[in-house]
C-alpha cells in the first residue's frame, strides 16, 4: 500500500455494506484496510481494490484490534476514517417452545455488535489522536453502524436491539470525549437493506420487505450506505449524531 493518501478502515469490510464501503473509499482515492474474522474474503476484496490490504481480525478480540491499527500506523498511514461494519443478528424470542433465550447468543451478540465496535472506536481514537489537522480542522472520523432495530425491535430480535441501543447510545458521549481532539463520531443506523444477512431469507420474504418501505419501496443498496459514510466525513458539522437511513421505514412487531 502506499502511504500517498489518507487510509480508511473497515470493520466487516469482507461483504455487505463494509465492503460496499470499501469500494466507494478506493473509488474515491482513499487506501483501504480491510478488516474481518473472513480473511480469505477480506483478502478478495483488498486485492480487487487499486490499493488495498486486509487483515483477519475477529473484533470481539480487543487485543487484537489494537494490534491491528498499531501496525497500520506502524506501516505509516494515516487513518483518517474509520467504519464499524461488523455485525450479527441471530433471531431469538426471549421465551419460545425451547425455553428462555439463551445466554450464550445474548452474550455473542452483544460481543459482537457491541464491544467489537467499542474496540474499534477506542483504538481509532488512539491512532486518530497523533494525527496531524486536515482541511477541516479535523484529525479523524468515526462512523458506527446501528439499525433502525435500536428504536423498533421487532419480535426475536432482544439481543439485536440491545446491542444495536447501546451503539446508538454511545455515540453522542463518544464525540463529546473526542472533541477536544478533534475527532468526530457518527452511526449510520440502516433500515432494510440488500446484505447477506437479508438474502438469507427466502425471496418471498425479501419482496414482502421490500415492500413495507414506504419510500422508495425496495431493500436499500449497500451503495446508499456507502455514500452517506462519505458524506458523513465531508461534512465538518456533522458529529454526535445518529442517521437513519430507512426510506421512512418504522418497523412492526413482525
Amino acid at each position: 500500500m502506499s502511504t500517498s493518501a489518507p487510509t480508511v478502515l473497515v470493520s466487516g469490510g469482507a461483504s455487505g455494506l463494509g465492503e460496499a464501503v470499501a469500494r466507494r473509499s478506493d473509488h474515491d482515492g482513499w487506501r483501504v484496510v480491510v478488516i474481518d474474522r473472513d480473511g480469505e474474503r477480506a483478502r478478495a476484496v483488498a486485492r480487487s481494490l487499486k490499493d488495498g490490504a486486509a487483515i483477519t481480525v475477529d473484533v470481539t478480540d480487543a487485543d487484537a484490534v489494537d494490534a491491528a491499527f498499531e501496525a497500520v500506523v506502524a506501516d505509516g498511514h494515516t487513518l483518517r476514517l474509520v467504519v464499524s461494519c461488523a455485525g450479527i443478528g441471530p433471531p431469538e424470542r426471549l421465551l419460545s417452545r425451547r425455553g428462555a433465550h439463551s445466554i450464550q447468543t445474548f452474550n455473542t451478540v452483544l460481543s459482537v455488535n457491541l464491544f467489537g465496535t467499542f474496540h474499534l472506536l477506542r483504538a481509532a481514537a488512539v491512532a486518530m489522536a497523533q494525527n496531524e489537522l486536515d482541511e477541516h480542522g479535523q484529525r479523524g472520523v468515526i462512523v458506527n453502524t446501528a439499525s433502525v432495530a435500536a428504536y423498533e425491535g421487532q419480535i426475536g430480535q432482544v439481543a439485536y436491539a440491545a446491542s444495536k441501543g447501546a451503539v446508538v447510545a454511545m455515540t453522542l458521549p463518544a464525540a463529546r470525549d473526542l472533541a477536544d481532539r478533534l475527532i468526530r463520531v457518527c452511526t449510520i443506523a440502516p433500515g432494510l437493506f440488500r446484505t447477506p444477512m437479508l438474502a438469507a431469507l427466502p425471496q418471498e420474504a425479501q419482496d414482502s420487505l421490500a415492500a413495507s418501505v414506504p419510500n422508495p419501496a425496495r431493500l436499500g443498496e449497500p451503495d446508499e450506505y456507502a455514500a452517506l459514510v462519505a458524506h458523513i466525513q465531508a461534512n465538518p458539522m456533522l458529529n454526535g449524531e445518529v442517521i437513519r437511513l430507512d426510506g421512512a421505514l418504522r418497523m412492526a412487531p413482525r
